[in-house]
């Protein structure tokens, strides 16, 4: 009795071991499964980002050729402006579009100077409080010096303005940022710009890399975008006039700015010295956005391109989709 008894607990044992290593087994074979297929995931997520890369490179030599063919100008003949482009790929396709990137308020304006020498801008504050009032945005005048706060590197607080101890006291727990937004979605961290207040202006603002006020081409301007003009005129040209200007635009656009404030409407509206010399009939900064689609990857970018003379550069580059 004591042998068979000894037999059935060497025979237990012997059963839980390979029950023990069929486990352990299964477990193993997961991990090298996952990791084969993370690993593939990564190896298309990387094609995909050059693929992505090589749009850039694509966009960069069309820029070039726009404006050289241009002469002078940059208007929307050949229909470029925010076309989707698709391009098939072995395994997925590509779709790129390029638009002008400085049809907006240029967020940074606000302020003059460099480095560690920024301080109100006047001509920037009353833009953007002209756009924010054509917007029905409230308390435009507060925002504006909220934003002037925000970005400026000293310690005064404009009138209504927010500076450190604005956000200690409110218990937002970050402090001024003291440099130029890097893109428009930071304005959701500074005081007043409430998620309402941001979904209206968001379409019309950017960061540009300068604290120049945006050099907006009235050749590519889109009429939905006819409030910026209404931003340039300070309220004197109403949106409707502007919409109608630009949808009677010719295909060739303005031959120079001149003729452009020539047009109907326009003569009683002109703009201060400012406004007048960042309107142009050329494209300095354009917009491209690229989704990459890679066997199970997908890969959205967006970049800002400038042109300085005929070079394009890259000046940002954003993984992700626009907030």
């Amino acid at each position: 009795m004591k042998r068979a008894g000894e037999e059935g607990v060497a025979l237990l044992t012997v059963l839980l071991l390979v029950a023990v290593m069929a486990t352990l087994s299964v477990a193993v074979l997961d991990d090298i499964r996952f990791s084969l297929r993370r690993t593939a995931n990564a190896e298309a997520v990387g094609q995909a980002r050059w693929y992505a890369l090589g749009a850039e490179t694509l966009a960069k030599a069309q820029i070039a050729r726009l404006n050289a063919a241009g002469g002078g100008r940059t208007t929307l003949q050949g229909g470029w402006h925010g076309r989707p482009l698709s391009f098939p790929l072995e395994g997925g396709t590509l779709e790129a579009k390029v638009t002008d990137g400085a049809a907006c308020f240029n967020l940074n304006s606000v302020v003059q100077g460099v480095g560690e020498v920024l301080e109100r801008r006047e001509a920037g504050v009353a833009q953007f409080v002209a756009l924010a009032q054509a917007l029905d945005v409230p308390e435009a005048e507060r925002l504006a010096a909220a934003l002037v706060d925000w970005i400026d590197v000293d310690i005064l607080r404009e009138s209504g303005g927010a500076e450190d101890e604005s956000y200690a006291e409110g218990g937002e727990g970050w402090l001024t940022a003291g440099t130029l937004l890097a893109e428009p979605s930071e304005l959701r961290a500074v005081r007043g710009f409430e998620p309402g207040v941001y979904a209206r202006l968001r379409p019309f603002v950017c960061a540009l890399p300068t604290t120049e006020l945006s050099p907006i081409n009235v050749n590519t301007l889109p009429p939905e975008k006819a409030v910026l003009l209404t931003m340039l005129t300070e309220g004197r040209l109403p949106i409707p006039a502007g919409r109608r200007i630009l949808e009677a635009r010719a295909p060739g656009g303005w031959a120079s700015t001149a003729d452009f404030w020539e047009e109907p409407g326009l003569q009683d509206a002109a703009p201060g010295e400012a406004a007048l010399a960042q309107v142009g009939v050329r494209s300095r900064f354009f917009a491209l956005e690229t989704e990459v689609a890679y066997l199970d990857a997908e890969v959205t970018a967006s970049a800002l391109l400038e042109d300085e003379g005929g070079r394009v550069r890259l000046v940002a580059r954003r993984w992700g989709p626009q907030e």
